[in-house]
């Protein structure tokens, strides 16, 4: 008797054991059964959305091993899906670009800034400002710089700063260095000996 006690017990626990979770798994498996797709629209089209954005920005960037450029920006977006697809430095960038000795031999800072990479193209705007190793200084409203040619340009307003002369004019070419500069339609205020 008490073996038949034991064997029913058995027998309801195994029950119990297997019955109850196969019940479970059903319920969910006809619970889930009707799914609802719903398409949500949006308002924001995909090109204005950057896929990547970074805040507070100061980083070193090398060209084959070699440090060649320290970059600082309060905001560095980068956007995919645009026409072009670029990176966009929107509240400023301020750069320096080193020699082989790691010593600063260029600056270069813009209130809002533009690098569309599959051109090589950097496009700088308002209060450009560029210096070099001579204590040469550049100012405009609006600069393009070649990174694949290592040209700087620029077809308006430009003011170049020297030891002793200033000169204006509109046009602007000059190596990535600042080293090798041309005006276009110059003006300026050169000193005279007597």
């Amino acid at each position: 008797m008490r073996q038949q006690q034991f064997a029913n017990k058995k027998h309801t626990s195994i029950c119990t054991t297997i019955v109850f979770p196969t019940i479970v798994v059903l319920f969910f498996l006809f619970a889930c059964d009707e799914k609802k797709n719903s398409v949500i629209q949006s308002t924001v089209s995909p090109d204005s959305i950057a896929f990547m954005s970074t805040y507070g920005v100061n980083t070193l960037i090398s060209d084959s091993g070699r440090i060649s450029y320290r970059v600082e920006a309060e905001e560095w977006h980068m956007y995919d899906k645009r026409n072009p697809p670029h990176w966009a430095f929107e509240k400023g960038i301020y750069l320096e670009k080193f020699n082989d000795s790691l010593q600063v031999e260029t600056t270069l800072r813009s209130d809002t800034a533009y690098y569309f990479d599959k051109m090589g193209l950097w496009k700088l705007l308002g209060n450009v400002q560029i210096s070099n190793s001579k204590g040469e200084k550049i100012f405009t409203h609006e600069m393009y710089w070649s990174s694949d040619s290592g040209r700087i340009y620029s077809d308006k307003y430009i003011k170049i700063e020297q030891q002793d002369q200033v000169t204006e004019g509109v046009g602007f070419s000059s190596n990535q260095n600042f080293t090798n500069w041309q005006i276009l339609n110059t003006t300026g205020i050169y000193p005279i000996e007597e």
